[in-house]
């Protein structure tokens, strides 16, 4: 349930000077406020309820709450009054003078029979899409508060400036520009190899039925860890392939987004194949740190990282070894004898459906649907 209180209209400016004066004034501090805006949310709590929570996202040009109260057994959705709006705003501006700059989003829980609680995010994590405003209201707020840093994810979504895209135009221009590339580095195993793995890893993460973990079509991977690191791994006719991906807030973005240094050229000698269709979609959000591309024989980079410095961003593909523990883990320590043999059996395309049910055990297992990860991954005979 969301509540939508943005407001089309600007800022008051002459509001946001009345409160400057007055807390020149008075010395009213942000939590001073923040103690009005409780009062003020308990007083929205409606008879017959104890409690409220809401969720109030904020710029200098837009507003968005959602607050619920309920009883424990009911719930329901209530406007933020304007009140608690101005009070909010007043407190935000208060707090502009501390280090880490006025906050994104505050989150209040209050009752009426126990304390308040009260957090302010200031972006560490990505804000929740109906709490997300479009690139300009961040743009106006920097203005009128500027920091010295912002969290990599929010500084991509309002100045990416399309700079990772490579359309399949740009990639046939620049493929003949005669740039080279040079080798991803240590760690990444031959594609057929690679494939195998993160196909076997999916088919565990599918078996015990986890919404986490890896999965496969016939030719795409994809994997998104519990770190917000991932990648995409596209594989293309005669033998390419194309990997792709992002390490949650990467050095090298940060420096670009918040030190003013240039985009790495993660494509320079890529072939006209790397190209928008088989990169990940990080790079239309400005938020892919590296590329690496199979070209049938070998792993290939431009500027992206050397490969071991990305494996938060991959399933457990670097080894066996790599392999073996994610398995156990997925299967919480109960490891079949057979998970060695399914792993050498995934590398040689010759999977059964026998080794398979020998290999993941334990209670309420989805052994059809695993099957069909090693189906789809080419693997299974």
């Amino acid at each position: 349930m969301s509540q939508d209180n943005s407001t089309a209209e600007s800022p008051d400016v002459g509001f946001r000077m009345a409160a400057t004066i007055a807390t020149a004034e008075s010395d009213i501090t942000a939590d001073h406020v923040v103690d009005q805006v409780v009062d003020e949310l308990l007083a929205l709590i409606p008879d017959g309820f104890d409690r409220l929570e809401a969720a109030v996202a904020m710029t200098v040009t837009d507003e968005t709450a959602q607050v619920i109260v309920s009883d424990g057994e009911r719930a329901a959705q209530v406007p933020l009054s304007r009140r608690a709006v101005e009070l909010l705003r007043e407190a935000r501006h208060l707090a502009a003078t501390a280090a880490e700059g006025p906050w994104w989003r505050l989150l209040a829980a209050v009752s009426t029979t126990g304390p308040a609680r009260v957090e302010y995010d200031y972006g560490t994590e990505p804000f929740p899409d109906h709490q997300l405003f479009p690139p300009q209201a961040y743009l106006a707020d920097l203005l009128e508060y500027p920091r010295e840093r912002v969290p990599v994810w929010l500084a991509a979504y309002i100045g990416h400036g399309d700079r990772q895209v490579r359309t399949p135009s740009a990639a046939f221009a620049a493929a003949h520009a005669d740039t080279p590339a040079v080798p991803a580095g240590e760690g990444l195993p031959p594609l057929p190899v690679l494939w195998a793995r993160w196909a076997v890893i999916s088919a565990a993460f599918v078996a015990v039925k986890s919404p986490l973990g890896p999965r496969v079509t016939s030719a795409l991977g994809w994997f998104e860890g519990r770190t917000r690191s991932g990648s995409t791994l596209h594989r293309l006719p005669h033998g390419k392939a194309v990997l792709s991906g992002g390490i949650w807030n990467a050095p090298e973005l940060d420096a670009v987004y918040n030190g003013g240094a240039s985009m790495p050229e993660f494509y320079r000698g890529a072939p006209d194949w790397v190209a928008d269709p088989v990169l990940s979609p990080r790079a239309a959000n400005g938020l892919m740190s590296f590329c690496y591309w199979w070209d049938g024989n070998a792993w290939y980079r431009g500027e992206s990282p050397d490969a071991n410095v990305v494996q938060d961003a991959l399933p457990g593909v670097w080894n066996d070894d790599a392999v073996y523990d994610v398995l156990t883990q997925v299967f919480d320590g109960n490891a079949s004898s057979w998970l060695t043999a399914l792993i050498a059996a995934a590398e040689t395309g010759t999977v059964t459906r026998t080794l398979l049910s020998r290999s993941l055990v334990g209670a309420d297992i989805d052994l059809d649907s695993a099957y069909f990860q090693l189906i789809l991954a080419g693997v299974a005979e």
